[in-house]
């Protein structure tokens, strides 16, 4: 490296001294021929006569002479600057290199024309199908709020930066005023509230302020995947209530593929009471693996009931039975039925002798006033996200009112 260092000097000294020596024979010279003039990257050309001098001609020749001598760094040097790039924006290595040599090695101006072309990239892959993920959760004392941030695949959905943008995304949904409700209850957050929501990152790879629609864009970028910020709830409950979480396939706390969010209500007895905490955190966990759709018979929907007892009196119509018997066989069918989709009727996932109800009514027992549920939201990444894209219309979600 140090020879062709070496033979670079002599070859720019020799070069030099050879246009020093044919400008001092010349002296001044009249040319009428086209002519352009190279500045910052751009040409300007013209082809009118023009005169120079000697020393015109020597200076020009010698700017260009520097700028490949100088301007263009070391085999090395070209290495560090292409590292360094590469750590800061996760880019290709083809790419970092081609945006350093178009920006002449200025690692700055670089990083800015990859920024640029990535967003380009990102939107060109906006339409590809992004399943994949994590869901993001951030909570107080009587709020939950739980985001859904997607891509292509399980591999950037393990990437730090993509977490780290999700849970950015889920504290500051927490922290916003637009997404607080006076009433309790669960309320699905608008997809144009989310993405205008102003954030201040702090990662070394996506920082500053700015909305949540351009730092989603910037890690698209980065990563290479199509990434969307999909959906996001928020659960609210009374001063005389909890809210507790549960996290299924927790990478990182606060994040995780499958959420449970519970509201225990408590008529004026004591929130903070460790009972009610330990069974709120239980029945959270319940809800992701009991997947309950109602939290009563009594809101069941009218159509569900009916398309169900439609297709559990076709199936005992085939045993050949008589008209009562098939009655009965559908009327049972019906209340295990109940006990599946129906979360006051499940048997607890903990304690299965018991079915939520008489949990309930115990847990009230113990804290000596009585509790209820009062909503309880299941959320799971990618869930319904084929019947998203073609019929374009969001899936339910399991939810009390």
């Amino acid at each position: 490296m140090a020879f062709s260092r070496a033979a670079k000097r002599s070859l720019g000294i020799m070069i030099a001294n050879r246009l020093l020596n044919n400008a001092s024979r010349r002296g001044f010279s009249g040319c009428a021929t086209s002519r352009i003039f190279v500045g910052e990257g751009v040409q300007y050309g013209s082809s009118v006569p023009y005169a120079c001098d000697a020393n015109s001609v020597l200076y020009s020749r010698l700017s260009l002479l520097r700028r490949f001598s100088v301007e263009t760094p070391a085999g090395s040097d070209q290495m560090s600057l292409i590292r360094q790039l590469r750590e800061r924006t996760s880019a290709p290595i083809k790419d970092v290199k081609a945006a350093l040599i178009d920006c002449n090695w200025d690692i700055e101006a670089a990083q800015t024309e990859l920024r640029k072309r990535g967003k380009v990239l990102a939107l060109k892959k906006s339409s590809r199908t992004a399943a994949e993920g994590l869901l993001a959760l951030a909570q107080n004392e009587t709020k939950a709020v739980v985001i859904e941030l997607n891509c292509e695949t399980d591999f950037v959905a393990r990437n730090e930066i993509f977490q780290y943008l999700a849970l950015s995304l889920a504290r500051q949904a927490l922290l916003s005023e637009s997404l607080s409700h006076d009433v309790s209850g669960t309320f699905p957050v608008g997809l144009e509230q989310l993405e205008g929501m102003k954030l201040n990152l702090e990662h070394p790879k996506i920082n500053g302020e700015t909305t949540a629609l351009n730092a989603v864009t910037e890690v698209a970028a980065i990563m290479g995947e199509n990434i969307k910020l999909r959906r996001g709830f928020s659960m609210s409950s009374s001063s005389s209530g909890v809210i507790s979480t549960y996290l299924h396939t927790s990478p990182h706390p606060g994040l995780g593929r499958i959420a449970g969010i519970l509201s225990l209500e408590v008529e004026g007895g004591n929130s903070k009471s460790d009972a009610l905490q330990r069974v709120g955190s239980e029945l959270a966990m319940h809800v992701v693996a009991a997947k309950p759709l109602f939290l009563t018979k009594e809101l069941v929907a009218s159509d569900a009931l009916e398309n169900e007892r439609e297709v559990l009196k076709s199936q005992a119509e085939t045993t050949g039975k008589s008209q009562m018997a098939i009655e009965k066989m559908v009327e049972g069918r019906l209340r295990k039925y109940m006990e599946e989709v129906v979360l006051m009727e499940q048997k607890f996932i903990v304690n299965d002798s018991v079915n939520v109800k008489t949990l309930l009514e115990n847990l009230s027992k113990e804290v000596g006033s009585p509790v209820k549920i009062g909503n309880f939201l299941r959320v799971g990444v990618g869930e319904g996200i084929d019947r998203l894209e073609t019929l374009d219309s969001s899936e339910p979600v399991a939810q009390a009112a």
